[in-house]
């Protein structure tokens, strides 16, 4: 990645433009064209079943009259 930095008006510092340099680096990297990945199915049947699935059938259900 090749970016270029230019001082349109002022004269800033070598500490001042440090920092800005400092500032821009940190920032993550705008990925706007990139898709997400698909979650695998696999690393999916890991994870708890949500809330009123047929898992949840089974149980016993609480009724609080």
């Amino acid at each position: 990645m090749n970016t270029n930095l230019r001082i349109e008006k002022g004269t800033p510092t070598a500490e001042e433009i440090a920092a800005l340099v400092g500032v821009l680096a940190g920032l993550p990297p705008s990925s706007t064209s990139e898709a997400p990945r698909p979650v695998s199915a696999w690393w999916r049947s890991g994870l708890p079943a949500p809330r009123g699935s047929w898992r949840e059938s089974a149980l016993p259900t609480l009724s609080h009259r």
